[in-house]
């Protein structure tokens, strides 16, 4: 199989920008990605991107110049941004390109996300009961797995504890305010288990990524991460999923996220135990705890130990979205997969300053779940 190397990353701010598009946003973290490969646009050969609302990224080339290469729309939920990777880096392995682009953004408008029950291929009842409300999901899933497992919601509160902590150590974050678990716990319910303050909120921002082949990397003399393993799954028959909260059956629900780890983990060759610092997804904090054991880095039940020992904290055995996640950056849904991979090759690179995982980290692991049940997933290594 063919090395690929990400030799650039680059990302716009996140957060509310009143007056810039998501195309802009789009165009800024492009160029970010661009001048950190050393490169121009006219350098790129092939390029996968896209958004849930904020328009169609093949239309970026009117900034970007018309330099006519092939440029594929991808939207896949919030899996978007990671699934725009596996097609660039699927490029660079299959010959037809030795550098590619992939590119996510989005600007969302304040609110709950709103989707439009037809387009999920559900009948309009379904919304009409309400059942479209992500956040009852979320709500749902993580009340029953810690009355499985043991989670109890102090640990809720502390996940997003850290993330706004995080986040006020990254400059390109949106929620830079750290909060104390208190407040977090103390906030408004929107549904139990879960305040107000253990959700990312629908936002703004761009992410891009440059891949290119073992000798482009070579002749650019770049700073290459390699892209060990990256997979992608959908769900399979019994998922516990966004818009079908149903066990089914008396077993214990199948995961996506845990088949497209695994299938990553399986293709680097490594164990999950190998992997210094990762990005989980963190739609809302029980998100991160319960991905932590679906991706293999620990056993079910465990996180409340891990979490009160410390160690998904940035001087941990096991640092997750030193960045803050999408709880502090917000969730533009094309970007955040590729927000994630920013981070890891930040951190690989020993770029992240205040941020940084100490130890020289040399393995990174990121994570994407999105609705209806769909997740991405890659291990990084230097």
């Amino acid at each position: 199989m063919n090395d690929v190397n990400i030799i650039g990353a680059g990302l716009s701010k996140f957060g509310r920008q009143p007056g810039t598009s998501g195309r802009q946003m789009a165009v800024t973290a492009i160029g970010a990605a661009l001048d950190d490969a050393g490169i121009s646009w006219p350098d790129v050969q092939v390029a996968f991107g896209g958004s849930d609302g904020a328009g169609l990224a093949d239309t970026l080339v009117a900034e970007l110049g018309f330099t006519g290469i092939p440029f594929t729309n991808v939207k896949n939920g919030c899996a978007t941004g990671g699934s725009a990777l596996v097609s660039a880096v699927n490029a660079i392995r299959s010959g037809a390109a030795d550098i590619a682009l992939a590119v996510g953004f989005d600007k969302h408008p304040r609110g709950a996300f709103d989707p439009i029950p037809a387009e999920w291929g559900l009948d309009d009842g379904y919304g009409d009961a309400g059942l479209m409300v992500t956040t009852q999901f979320f709500g749902s899933k993580i009340a029953r797995y810690m009355d499985v497992h043991g989670i109890t919601p102090p640990t809720l509160a502390k996940v997003a504890e850290k993330a706004y902590r995080n986040g006020a150590l990254n400059p390109n974050a949106w929620r830079r305010e750290p909060m104390t678990a208190d407040e977090i716990a103390g906030a408004a319910m929107v549904n139990d288990p879960l305040t107000r303050y253990m959700f990312c909120s629908p936002g703004e921002g761009g992410a891009a990524v440059v891949v290119a082949s073992a000798e482009a990397t070579r002749r650019l003399g770049a700073r290459g991460v390699q892209v060990r393993a990256i997979s992608h799954r959908t769900r399979r028959f019994g998922s516990f999923e966004v818009f079908s909260p149903a066990v089914q059956g008396t077993g214990e629900p199948v995961s996506v996220t845990a088949d497209a780890a695994t299938a990553a983990f399986e293709q680097a060759g490594i164990a999950p135990g190998d992997v210094d610092v990762a990005q989980l997804q963190d739609t809302e904090s029980g998100a991160e705890i319960m991905h932590m054991a679906e991706c293999g880095f620990c056993e079910h039940g465990a996180q409340e130990q891990w979490i009160a020992e410390g160690r998904t904290e940035i001087g941990g055995a096991f640092p997750v979205n030193t960045d803050g996640g999408c709880i502090a950056n917000g969730e533009p849904i094309g970007a955040s997969g590729l927000r994630q991979i920013h981070e890891i090759v930040t951190q690989l690179r020993g770029d992240g300053g205040d941020r940084q995982v100490p130890g020289a980290p040399k393995v990174g692991f990121t994570h994407v779940y999105g609705a209806p049940g769909i997740s991405a997933c890659t291990v990084l290594t230097v």
